[in-house]
């Protein structure tokens, strides 16, 4: 019989993955392997260990990918389409990964009985669950849930899932159209320019750092006990706030689809209860160490 050695990291050259993977090297001792179409994953977030092995490939062909299922220890599975704004304009990519790819995923892990880590977002969560419809990548994503809690009443399928917040930190994107809202800030700061906010600026988010995000995903799979949860900050802060603790300039850009103005802490209507995580490394801790280095 052939031992489980192996981990799965889907979108292991971006941000989360590639945070991820080094907390794994760091904690484990299994093989690790990345698979990423690199639309937002980079080369330079490799690590380089023997241990982890990188594949650029779409997630909807990991049947053909994988030829020995049977290593396979777990699936994370982070490599999804993740902006709100963009999903509009590029709403096919979105679907294709997060619908197509996802099931794929899903699909392989079921067939194989592999255990699944997958990323949920509080995009799905905001204003009650009513904000499941409010972009393309909601949907798919609140999709993607429905989904999984069917399998595990059809199927007995196991699975963890866990709801980032607004992620910051080491390796985050700060250019182009994937970045995030702390990365466009710090590369604006370094630039000396205006920090751009979109309109009204009050919209609130719970800024959680990477750290205590990728220690939760894999403290949801050591725990294995099919749950959900979700790793947020206790405090909200509003975009406007967060661009002040930069002590810079600030432009204000037009409201744009799709824009959230709370970042909740709400039940969705699930079978499972979502267990709550606070992240411990404070936001204004980060800026300020970032505005002096």
């Amino acid at each position: 019989m052939l031992k489980k050695n192996t981990i799965i990291v889907t979108g292991g050259a971006g941000f989360v993955g590639s945070n991820l993977i080094s907390y794994l090297l760091k904690k484990t001792k299994l093989n690790i392997i990345s698979l990423d179409n690199y639309s937002s994953g980079l080369k330079k977030n490799h690590i380089k260990n023997k241990r982890v092995k990188y594949i650029k490939a779409n997630t909807r062909d990991i049947f053909k990918l994988i030829k020995n299922p049977k290593k396979i220890k777990a699936v994370f599975h982070f490599g999804e389409f993740a902006r709100i704004y963009q999903s509009f304009i590029n709403m096919n990519e979105c679907i294709d990964s997060n619908t197509i790819g996802t099931n794929s995923i899903f699909n392989f892990c079921l067939k194989n009985k592999i255990k699944l880590i997958y990323s949920a977002t509080s995009a799905s969560l905001g204003n009650q669950g009513k904000d499941k419809n409010l972009s393309p990548y909601a949907f798919t994503k609140a999709k993607n849930l429905e989904l999984l809690e069917n399998l595990k009443k059809w199927f007995n399928f196991e699975f963890e899932v866990i709801y980032f917040y607004n992620v910051y930190g080491p390796k985050q994107i700060s250019k182009g159209k994937m970045s995030t809202v702390i990365g466009i800030f710090e590369e604006a700061y370094k630039n000396k320019k205006p920090l751009p906010v979109v309109k009204p600026g009050t919209q609130t988010r719970r800024f959680t750092h990477i750290d205590d995000t990728v220690r939760v995903c894999y403290i949801a799979w050591k725990k294995n006990l099919s749950r959900h949860y979700s790793i947020s900050s206790k405090k909200s802060y509003s975009i406007i706030e967060v661009a002040k603790m930069f002590k810079s300039k600030i432009k204000y850009l037009n409201k744009r689809p799709g824009e959230r103005y709370a970042s909740a802490l709400t039940e969705m209507n699930l079978s499972n209860k979502v267990y709550r995580y606070f992240g411990k490394i404070k936001l204004t801790d980060y800026i300020n160490n970032f505005l002096v280095n």
